[in-house]
């Protein structure tokens, strides 16, 4: 039973009665898992990129540009750098004094000269101790290093967000935080006009800093690069926030009585998306990001996916006008038909039995869609979510993003297909997400409800169950026309952890 209080909060966030009876019922039916067609493979719903089509792809992008082609970098950067430390976090809380041997605590203490904060790290413990971090590994004081690193009185890293870290250091001495190299890698891919826009999306209570950060460094970056930033930022919404659950499915509530809501996760972002003012946009995860010396792969896959999407909407644009001018001939079904399969990899079980009218519908239909390349790396771990060939609710079979929680493992057959699977998650993506006449797309209407996943959680000490919107690229990109092309495992360099920093790519 809904209290007064319970309509007002509804009301102030903007969730709707139904929507919060849609989430409760989700509780309690689950998700259903996705039929696959089989796992996304080069040659099979994955291009691989040779010589000839690098060459057209770059030339594609380039004319984009210099024809002053609309285009912005979307970075999700949200949510607090705390998982980062999560070691460091055990072991200052911990009751160990010094970090075990072979532990993530004891290999960073052990490459201290190599952590890019290492000169804000001894300034830090100077302030506090008088001694900087070599002075205290050499009388034991690991703790005191570590909590200088991840503590509220010292550097805070843990809970900073990651965009505003220091991760790489060059070798004059100068440090970049990741939304600055976010901002660099955008000067080499995205500069239209000599104009980049940069959108960030960023919880509320660090937009401050993020704000802070750019009047810092964008006059440096401009002066550097001869370029004007359009810098935004957005937060993701509290209508898009989803209700937790008890264990039976109710709402879930604290102790003054109040619903409990939770972030809807990643997903959440498609509205955001839906707001940027440009027609292609390019989506790359904030710690996704190398120095300068190590960005050339990077720059080279951008182009090449961007003009592959470029390429296909060229083809895409051509055959709604022919569509809509209402008289395509039995050959421009064909070709559009092929071009549906061969590129857009979208399968239909009975189309070679539909009338020639229901041909160009069926055609129209799935062309006048948001458009997405994305870049997919060899699967160098376990065999999980990834690229898929999924069947959607039409009976038609497309490529999905897929998570494993959306797979059932129960089905040997679906086994086997990710035993055979061979890529990961996307490491870069770029988006069309205006129609043909130019209008966006409400991007909220492409998502798949029916692809979000439950997980459990508690809170102050009670079980709770909670409830994840579609994924950015998984569900909430589901009726999305969608190309996979690979790209080298040299353009994804991630920072799960604090330890990554240490890895080659990571070092200027």
């Amino acid at each position: 039973m809904l209290t007064e209080n319970d309509l007002t909060t509804l009301k102030n966030r903007g969730i709707t009665l139904e929507q919060l009876n849609d989430q409760l019922e989700r509780f309690r039916t689950g998700f259903p898992y996705l039929r696959l067609e089989g796992s996304a493979t080069v040659g099979h719903g994955i291009t691989a990129v040779n010589d000839s089509l690098t060459a057209e792809a770059v030339a594609r992008w380039d004319k984009y540009l210099a024809d002053g082609g609309s285009v912005c970098k979307f970075v999700p950067a949200s949510g607090a750098a705390s998982r980062m430390f999560k070691a460091l976090f055990a072991f200052v809380n911990g009751p160990e004094e010094k970090a075990e041997p072979g532990s993530p605590v004891d290999i960073l203490l052990a490459h201290l000269a190599e952590l890019p904060f290492k000169a804000e790290l001894d300034a830090t413990l100077r302030a506090a101790t008088g001694h900087d971090s070599d002075a205290l590994l050499s009388q034991g004081r690991q703790k005191e290093i570590i909590n200088a690193i991840i503590g509220k009185d010292g550097m805070n890293y843990g809970g900073l967000p990651k965009g505003l870290l220091t991760f790489h250091r060059y070798p004059d001495g100068s440090t970049r935080t990741p939304l600055e190299e976010q901002l660099m890698e955008g000067a080499q891919t995205a500069a239209a006009n000599g104009v980049v826009n940069t959108h960030f999306t960023v919880s509320t209570e660090h937009d401050p800093l993020f704000r802070q950060k750019l009047s810092e460094v964008l006059p440096a970056i401009e002066k550097r690069t001869g370029l004007k930033f359009n810098v935004s930022t957005s937060q993701q919404r509290p209508s898009t926030d989803t209700v937790a659950a008890t264990p039976e499915g109710e709402p879930f509530r604290d102790d003054n009585g109040n619903i409990v809501f939770r972030p809807g996760g990643h997903g959440a972002l498609i509205a955001n998306l839906s707001d940027i003012d440009a027609a292609v946009v390019f989506i790359k995860n904030i710690d996704n990001v190398v120095p300068d010396t190590h960005r050339a792969d990077t720059i080279k896959y951008k182009k090449i996916i961007a003009g592959i999407l470029i390429l296909a909407h060229d083809s895409i644009e051509r055959y709604l006008h022919i569509l809509r001018q209402g008289k395509p001939t039995a050959k421009d079904l064909d070709e559009m038909y092929r071009f549906a399969t061969n590129t857009l990899c979208i399968k239909h079980p009975s189309y070679a039995s539909l009338s020639d009218e229901a041909k160009a519908k069926w055609l129209e239909a799935k062309f006048d869609r948001p458009l997405r390349v994305c870049g997919m790396v060899r699967n160098e771990g376990e065999p999980g979510g990834g690229p898929y060939l999924a069947y959607n609710p039409d009976g038609t079979a497309s490529p999905q993003i897929l998570e494993s929680s959306q797979i059932d493992m129960a089905n040997a057959a679906n086994v086997a297909m990710m035993q055979n699977a061979t890529h990961f998650n996307p490491v870069d993506l770029v988006c069309y997400i205006r129609d043909i006449a130019g209008t966006p797309y409400d991007l909220t209407k492409y998502v798949d409800p029916a692809t979000g996943f439950i997980s459990s959680k508690s809170l102050g000490g009670r079980d709770l169950r909670a409830l994840e919107l579609p994924g950015l690229w998984n569900g909430a990109m589901s009726d999305w026309n969608t190309i996979f092309v690979e790209v080298p495992v040299s353009t994804f360099n991630p920072v799960k952890t604090v330890n990554d920093l240490l890895r080659p790519m990571h070092k200027a």
